[in-house]
Order: C-alpha cells, then structure tokens, then sequence
C-alpha cells in the first residue's frame, strides 16, 4: 500500500509572506533613501504617507503567519525543534549584525543603526536591536510560546495584549527596536494559538469581507489620525488587529483569484529570509552611489523610483544568495548546519 500523498501547502500564508517583505523593503527603500534625494517633493511626501498607513499591517502579519507556522514545533511533546528554531534563528542574527556592521562601514553617511564600538555591538546583539530584530523576536517568541504552552489561551493572549499595549504607548525605553521586540509577540501568539480560528476566517473570506474591513482599516486610520489617540494605551494593537485581518482576506483572495500576482508572491513569500537579511545593505551601497553620482530626483521618478529601487534591491539580494549558496556559503543562512558538522565529528 502506497502512502497517501502530503496535503498541498497552503497558498495564502506565503502570499502573505511575500506582500510583508516587499512591504518591508519598500519602506525602507522610501524612508532611508527616497527621502533624502535632492529635489525630493510632494511625491515623495505621499510615497511617505502610504507607508506610514501600512505600518500596523506588515510586521503584524508578518509575525502571525511566522506564529502559525511554528505551532508544530512549540506544542510538540519534545522540546528539541523549537530549540532548533530559536538556535538557528538566534545565530542569524548574530552573524548578520556582524556581516552588516562590516559593510555599513562601507557607507557611513547611510541613515541606519550600526556599531562603531565593541560596546554598541554587544548592546545591539542584547538590548538594542539592529534593523534585523525580526530574527532575535522569533528566537525570543519561540521560547515564551514554548514556556507558556500549559497556561490558558485566554491568560496569555491578554497579558501579551497589555505588553503590547504598554509598548505601542511608547512607554518603554527607546532602545532601537526593542519596543517593535515586545510589541509584536501579541501578533506570534495569536497566529501560535489561535490558528484554527484564522483558518476558519480564512477559509471564508470573500470579496464581501475584504471590503468591509478594508473600510474598517481605512476607517481606523482616520479615527486614530484625527483624535490623535495612536499613543493612546490599546489603541496601537487594535488598529494592527483590523490591518491584519485585511491582510489575511487580501492575502486569500489574491491566492484564490489572482494566480498572476499570487505565484510571485508565493515564490518571494518562501524566500524571505535572504532578503530580510541582506537587502540594507545593496540599499545603502547603492545609497552611497547615487549620492557620489549627484543624483537629483524630479517628480516622474520619485513616483515610480521606490518601485524600482524596491524591485533592484530584492533582485540583488536574491542573486547574492544563490551566488552564496552556490560557492559553499549556505551555511550563513543556516548556521546550524557548522554546528550539526562540528558535533558529528566530535561524535566520532
């Protein structure tokens, strides 16, 4: 007897995936480069804007779908997967402070956090996080999600509710990322704990459902805007809660009804994490050329230049990776895998 054949993998959640990283990319591409362009207008100034709207939506998600995909790994009965997981993430995000201290350096008049010390360095790889804080989150959810795994769903989902609260109030230390750090761990747990529930609402979103709550988004950022309530304790979560929800909809109505815009996205949604990881620093190089060159901007390309620029940095950062993996460095995007060769031979 033939063993049946796996379930297809879902489409959505890479979609997903793939809509949160260009996201990403795109808002840094505006805010560390765009910006900053001789003759930068009213274009640039609404490229800003949009961006800024999309900000309780591209993290948030981001982390509800990484959630769901860990929920094998951190209620399983033994341990070592999720160990694995936050390991693997865990050194990641040590080797790419590293790699992306050393060619920032390249760059020195480039917009971002680096070190220039021993003891900046120590403080970014603890309590300061870089730009790629999202790998040092995963790392740090994967334990509290395995921690809290015996206690009630309701406890935990509601103190990590106030967390976020207390933090998208601004009322944490400003210590780089560390407040994005306690912020979003509310999101990874809903995805961890609730992911039937997403699924169900998922499985049952329609053209109907996504425009109601993309009114609601709309609406929300409107409320928040013209009150002037976003510091306001709560207030942060809930409009990420409805963003989120639009984009689980949007998500599953594009990998439902839109194959031609679903099947890039699922590709680039399964290879976020080169991307994540390496694409400030083509940005900043590519930064640096255009300001040696004198670049000025006029209003035609502030308006499709973050698309472009956008476009050019993922391509880059997807060729390097192949060209890494390709020479024998893969293991920089796996470094468990130095570990796994190291206590093999000790092994034996």
């Amino acid at each position: 007897m033939t063993a049946p054949a796996p379930a297809p993998r879902v489409g959505w959640p890479d979609v997903a995936k793939g809509i949160c990283i260009l996201l990403v990319v795109l808002w840094h591409v505006v805010t560390k480069v765009v910006v900053g362009f001789p003759g930068a207008g009213a274009v640039t100034d609404a490229w800003v804007m949009l961006n800024a709207q999309l900000l309780p939506l591209r993290i948030p998600l981001f982390f509800l779908v990484s959630g769901m995909f860990a929920a094998r790994a951190v209620f399983a009965a033994s341990g070592g997967s999720w160990r694995r997981r936050a390991g693997r993430l865990a050194l990641l995000y040590l080797v790419w402070v590293l790699i992306q201290t050393a060619v920032l350096a390249l760059a020195p008049e480039f917009d971002t956090a680096r070190a220039t010390s021993g003891w900046e360095l120590l403080a970014q790889l603890t309590i300061s996080p870089t730009n790629l804080w999202y790998l040092l989150a995963l790392a740090v959810y994967l334990a509290v999600g395995r921690l809290t795994r015996g206690l009630p769903t309701v406890a935990v989902l509601s103190m990590a509710f106030v967390i976020a609260a207390v933090a998208g109030a601004g009322l944490l230390p400003d210590l780089g990322n560390l407040w994005q750090l306690v912020q979003n761990l509310f999101f990874f747990l809903i995805g961890l704990r609730l992911r039937a529930i997403v699924e169900r609402f998922a499985a049952r979103s329609g053209v109907g459902v996504l425009l109601a709550l993309a009114a609601g988004y709309a609406g929300a950022l409107a409320v928040v805007s013209v009150l002037g309530i976003r510091l306001v304790p709560g207030t942060w979560p809930l409009l990420c809660l409805v963003a989120v929800a639009f984009g689980v909809s949007l998500s599953v109505l594009i990998d439902r009804h839109a194959e031609v815009v679903a099947r890039p996205l699922r590709w680039i949604g399964r290879r976020t994490l080169p991307i994540y990881v390496l694409h400030m620093m083509p940005l900043a190089l590519i930064d640096a050329g255009l300001r040696a060159a004198g670049w000025r901007t006029t209003p035609v390309l502030e308006t499709v230049g973050p698309l472009v620029l956008t476009a050019v940095v993922i391509a880059v950062c997807l060729a390097v990776h192949a060209l890494l993996v390709r020479i024998g460095l893969g293991a920089l995007f796996d470094p468990l895998r130095v570990t796994d060769r190291l206590t093999t031979r000790v092994r034996r």
